[in-house]
């Protein structure tokens, strides 16, 4: 089982859903990096469960322990270590899955692979495993900070109700100041309102996270295998529930010409420069310079609060009804795991192009 992340800025994490924690290393920090404690229990703080009436309402204060790597508020090149402990786990809830195959989930593809799985909240197929990306993207976000790059998500769309896809409209700023994590106020309300409804209704709903990350310097990725554009579609769809990515205008950018999608070059002041951003900031599987936006499409969440037919482990047809605590909607929840692994993949990229010019 693969468990690590990146080249040379590399995650490697462990644990389960419902075992004693879920933890990691980060290995290629920089060193001198001033590592923010608050800052990374902020950004756990924006994944973790029970937020508001639209999550799964599991209890958890999901407090990282640094255990390595950071002395006397800097981070000093050796791997970090880091363990967040499980406090509320309910593994009761589970019991009835035990012999079972849930709909959509990772149950039977485990059990084919691995001809074994923990049945409790899926074990390490868990959403709650993504603990480990967001405090290693909060880690790297304090590294890319100090080189100005700057990384922000938000949630575009919920079931068929969507915001612009120019994200030049919006103040990016307002996404945290709601529960649905959207720029756009009057959106915002009507997504959590149908979340709310398909929650009652024991059902659960997708929708999409756009992702922008500024600052970003030309030279990152490669032109052949290694593209910037793939390393980040790697990166995305391995978030539990991605269905889909696409990057610059994406699938709409199919019903135009390449007269009206061509990224002019112009110089501004000295400086090479696009007229337009079609491109999304990477060229060639290269960045640009210019914003590098994407979109992520999450499936509705598999786990609904209501009776469903399966088959148990010997292929017998059955019946069962979920117990537990569940997210109606995962993508409110997705927006930092998103800008984690956003943070880690350009992070782990321009360590690899400042090796390659040296």
């Amino acid at each position: 089982m693969r468990n690590t992340f990146g080249t040379l800025f590399t995650l490697t994490s462990f644990g389960e859903s419902h075992g004693a924690a879920i933890g990691g290393i980060v290995d290629g920090m920089p060193p001198g990096i001033e590592i923010d404690q608050a800052f990374i229990q902020s950004e756990l703080a924006r994944r973790r469960p029970g937020q508001s009436a639209i999550s799964t309402q599991r209890q958890e204060p999901d407090h990282v322990e640094l255990l390595s790597g950071v002395f006397e508020g800097r981070s000093t090149g050796t791997p970090i270590a880091f363990l967040v402990r499980n406090q509320d786990q309910h593994s009761q809830d589970y019991e009835n899955l035990r012999t079972l195959f849930r709909p959509s989930h990772a149950d039977y593809t485990y059990y084919i692979k691995y001809g074994v799985r923990d049945h409790r909240g899926g074990g390490r197929s868990s959403a709650r495993i993504t603990i480990a990306r967001v405090v290693g993207g909060a880690l790297a976000k304090l590294a890319l900070r100090q080189m100005g790059i700057t990384i922000e998500a938000y949630t575009s769309q919920v079931g068929n109700i969507a915001l612009d896809r120019d994200y030049h409209r919006y103040d990016l700023s307002l996404a945290e100041t709601n529960a649905v994590r959207c720029p756009d106020p009057e959106k915002a309300a009507e997504m959590e309102r149908l979340i709310l409804q398909v929650k009652g209704e024991g059902d659960t709903i997708g929708g999409v996270v756009t992702c922008v990350v500024r600052g970003c310097p030309p030279g990152l990725g490669e032109p052949e295998f290694g593209k910037l554009h793939a390393l980040l579609g790697s990166a995305m769809l391995g978030i539990n529930a991605a269905k889909g990515f696409e990057y610059g205008e994406g699938f709409d950018g199919v019903t135009q010409r390449g007269s009206q999608q061509n990224d002019i070059f112009v110089n501004e002041k000295g400086e090479v420069n696009t007229a337009t951003n079609h491109s999304g900031g990477i060229q060639g599987g290269i960045s640009n310079g210019q914003d590098i936006y994407f979109r992520v499409a999450f499936k509705p969440v598999a786990t609904l609060l209501r009776e469903q037919p399966t088959v148990d482990l010997e292929g017998n047809p059955t019946r069962f009804t979920t117990r537990g605590r569940h997210d109606p909607c995962v993508v409110p929840r997705a927006v930092p795991v998103v800008e984690a692994m956003a943070a880690m993949t350009i992070l782990d990229q321009f360590l690899c192009l400042k090796t390659y010019k040296k």
